[in-house]
């Protein structure tokens, strides 16, 4: 994936998630509030992993 890709995949994931944690809240399912906790941590890892690509090609760029 490219880092664009990343970061968008990223940020729906986290989006989808707190609306899973939320859901599950108001409906009282601990495991909807898990899997929305889990897809939310995985955004916050792939644009994570997007900044950083984007950062290392920067590094590469100036060289």
């Amino acid at each position: 994936m490219g880092s664009t890709s990343d970061r968008v995949s990223g940020a729906a994931n986290q989006a989808a998630g707190k609306i899973k944690q939320a859901a599950g809240e108001v409906t009282g399912n601990d495991r909807l509030k898990a899997d929305g906790k889990g897809q939310e941590i995985k955004g916050k890892v792939q644009s994570a992993s997007g900044k950083a690509k984007d950062a290392a090609k920067d590094v590469v760029d100036r060289m």
